[in-house]
């Protein structure tokens, strides 16, 4: 996978990032429905965290890279839930 530039992939991070974290406080079934401000508050806290292993991943391939950023959101996000 050939990405033609860092910011396509740190804008894929924040799109994967807002849609785990809404389907993390879609998946508790609250009658209410889930607080925009604490779906960006997790969003960011999952961007951060997959912005971090992206930077740590020592590969040549961009998208080796992106793909563990991914992993590490969605692994977070199935983590909060069992806990939860």
């Amino acid at each position: 996978m050939s990405l033609p530039s860092k910011r396509t992939s740190i804008l894929l991070l924040g799109i994967t990032a807002l849609s785990c974290s809404r389907t993390l406080f879609f998946a508790f079934q609250d009658p209410e429905g889930p607080n925009l401000f604490i779906v960006t508050v997790l969003a960011l806290i999952l961007y951060a965290a997959s912005l971090l292993a992206w930077k740590l991943v020592s590969t040549t391939s961009a998208g080796k890279k992106l793909f563990f950023a991914i992993c590490t959101q969605i692994l977070i996000a199935t983590g909060l839930y069992t806990i939860a």
